[in-house]
Order: structure tokens, then sequence, then C-alpha cells
């Protein structure tokens, strides 16, 4: 009876003695580091450049800047300098090749991936506006 306790401790010992997995170093993780998934909201953020087309409310103007800023994931606020534009806040989805305001949402935000990545056909406020990136 005692050998058999004595094989069960001996065999315990040598579970807890197993080498650990290893562990990188700090310098190592430092030369590698993770990249970043971009969301929707990182890849259309920036300055804008672009026209509002003529409608029955006014007549066109050129020369307006957007400016896109990210506010969470996938969640964006538009503002522009030309004050007919008001301000939105729109949560985008990736559609096939194209990035869209989230469907049933008050303006059309659409970014063509394939065609232009730069460009943004915008509708806000029945106001149609054709951006690219300043």
């Amino acid at each position: 009876m005692k050998r058999g306790l004595f094989l069960t401790i001996r065999i315990l010992a040598g579970a807890i003695a197993a080498p650990l997995p290893l562990i990188a170093p700090p310098a190592a993780i430092a030369a590698n580091p993770v990249q970043k998934k971009l969301d929707l909201a990182d890849r259309v953020a920036g300055t804008y450049e672009g026209a509002v087309t003529s409608d029955s409310r006014g007549s066109s103007r050129n020369n307006i800047t957007i400016t896109i800023t990210k506010i969470g994931r996938n969640m964006i606020e538009i503002s522009c300098d030309y004050a007919r534009i008001p301000s939105r806040r729109v949560q985008l989805e990736q559609v096939a090749d194209s990035i869209q305001a989230v469907s049933g949402s008050d303006i059309t935000f659409l970014v063509e991936l394939q065609r232009d990545p730069n460009r943004i056909d915008l509708y806000i406020d029945g106001a149609a506006l054709l951006v690219r990136r300043a």
C-alpha cells in the first residue's frame, strides 16, 4: 500500500514539473506588432472635397469640404462647411464591393471600392453631393 501511494505522488510531481509553453519576451513582441484590423469607419474617415448639385432647394455649389469622423465601430459623423448640408451620424455596412449606409437610413452613402475607393456619393437632406478624398 505504501508503494502505491509513492507512485501516485511521483506521477503528480512529474505532471507539475512538466515544461510550460514558452512565452515570447517583450522585445520579440515589440518587433512583431499585431496589425489592427480597420473597420469601415476607419476606411472612410478623412477630409473630402467636391460639389453639391442643384435641386429645388438651391443652386449647385463647388468647392465644399466634407469631414468624416469615426465615432464608433462602423459609425461615422459627416459634417460639411456648407450650411445647407446638415451634420449626420451614419452606421455603415459593407455590401459586396461597396460601403453603404445601413439600409433604412435617411441618407444615401456609397463608396464603390472597385470603381474608386476615394469617391463618395452622398444624398443628405435632399441634396446630392459628389466628393473625393482631399
